[in-house]
């Protein structure tokens, strides 16, 4: 009889919350997404994040949070890192990691919203650069905070320990690893789970994706300098062309994919830049191709790097190129990343809970991407369980009239606040519920 009374109040209880967090919600958006409309039309670059970041933190310690602020290490001398940390202790239980994202980039604006960014920001290269929340990151911070709100409210229904991030400098993949540095689990609690979100441009708005497994690509940014032996472009005989090296190097690297990587292994090679020569008719000493290789498996991605530069290495033999001008290979570690990897008994769990609570049209699997991100890294190696699910942000009008979309990174990027937060909300609110319920 005690273990029937028990699950009809669980039942119940389950239940209650889930119509009280819809009610809870109804009450919150119109506030929240004036919040989201100021962080649109107020972005900040990567490593530059001091107001957002003390927005963050100040809505945060308002809903009676413990905030630390800012947090974190760049190994770039006289930097702040503006990493927040907030920290709400409920009783006995797992410690749950939420994060969220706070930096924007360096793209024009051209959506025409009321609210739209007119900001401009020197970039760490000094030029004068337009500043937009081509991401999404806006819509991060805002669920974050809609979130935080939620469980503020409902806490007899979990016990555990919920942190919540607003990470900086993700775009530039520095900003988990420069919190990391700065003995972040040595500081705050060590979770049990982390979970975060990211917006989707080509999902509904609201609806929720989740894939179990890789979930992103690692991503690897590589400069090759072809170089050569220039000369007049009247008397090539008398060169070593690097031009012409190029393209062959262009051409060869379609055979990683192609031909030495298995078609079950996901890989994309792409030359973004290729910079060379400074008239018609002089062949130049050198060209520099700048490339970013993007991969999923650690040994696949460690295959690749390698072809790479056993091709241009192998080019330039070819070609007669004497081994003190052989090609130089460049792997930026700063600008590399390691794939995200989302844990997949956690992933089921959350999709189970969020289907359970939002409905099964409104959470769907989805394939895995090629972008990147570095939240992974606060799993540590895969040590500590992490998934990061997708957020439709799209008007589903467009989708259905069959217009192109805009993508993220995107001038046009624009997504539909009020049902995009509300699925950011509800669907995040629910996971944490979940894990310490």
């Amino acid at each position: 009889m005690k273990r029937i009374a028990f699950l009809t109040l669980f039942i119940v209880s389950s239940a209650f919350a889930q119509s009280s967090l819809d009610q809870m919600i109804d009450r919150e958006i119109p506030s929240l997404v004036g919040t989201y409309k100021q962080l649109h039309a107020a972005p900040e670059l990567s490593m530059q994040e001091k107001n957002t970041s003390a927005l963050v933190a100040s809505r945060l310690r308002e809903l009676g949070y413990e905030v630390t602020y800012p947090v974190g290490q760049y190994t770039e001398p006289g930097t702040t890192c503006y990493g927040v940390v907030a920290i709400m202790k409920n009783g006995a239980g797992p410690t749950v990691l939420v994060r969220s994202d706070m930096d924007a980039l360096p793209v024009l604006e051209q959506t025409g919203l009321p609210y739209a960014s007119s900001v401009r920001a020197k970039s760490p290269t000094g030029d004068d650069v337009p500043v937009m929340h081509a991401c999404g990151h806006d819509i991060h911070m805002t669920t974050l905070l809609g979130t935080a709100k939620m469980l503020a409210q409902l806490k007899s229904q979990w016990h555990g320990t919920v942190m919540l991030i607003g990470q900086p400098a993700e775009e530039v993949v520095k900003g988990a690893e420069g919190m990391l540095r700065d003995h972040f689990y040595e500081r705050f609690p060590k979770p049990d789970f982390i979970i975060a979100l990211h917006d989707n441009a080509s999902m509904p708005a609201g609806q929720i994706g989740y894939t179990p497994g890789y979930f992103m690509a690692s991503a690897d940014s590589v400069n090759v300098t072809i170089r050569g032996m220039g000369g007049h472009g009247a008397a090539p005989q008398s060169t070593k062309d690097p031009v012409v090296m190029a393209a062959q190097f262009i051409n060869a690297l379609q055979t990683i994919v192609s031909r030495e990587d298995s078609p079950l292994d996901p890989v994309v090679v792409t030359v973004g830049s290729i910079h060379g020569g400074t008239k018609r008719n002089i062949i130049p000493d050198e060209v520099q191709l700048l490339m970013t290789v993007r991969t999923y498996k650690p040994e696949v991605r460690k295959r690749v790097l390698a072809s790479i530069e056993r091709i241009a290495r192998g080019i330039a033999l070819a070609a007669g190129v004497p081994d003190d001008r052989a090609p130089i290979f460049e792997l930026l570690a700063g600008e590399s990343v390691e794939s995200t990897y989302n844990d997949p008994a956690l992933t089921e769990r959350l999709a189970a809970a969020l289907t359970k609570g939002m409905g099964a049209a409104n959470v769907i699997r989805i394939d895995p991407l090629m972008v990147s991100e570095d939240f992974g890294r606060f799993g540590l190696d895969r040590k500590i369980p992490v998934s990061m699910i997708n957020l439709g942000a799209v008007d589903p009008a467009k989708i259905a009239s069959g217009q192109r979309l805009p993508s993220l990174h995107s001038s046009g990027f624009q997504p539909l606040p009020d049902p995009t937060l509300r699925g950011g909300i509800k669907a995040m609110t629910l996971g944490v519920l979940e894990l310490l319920h």
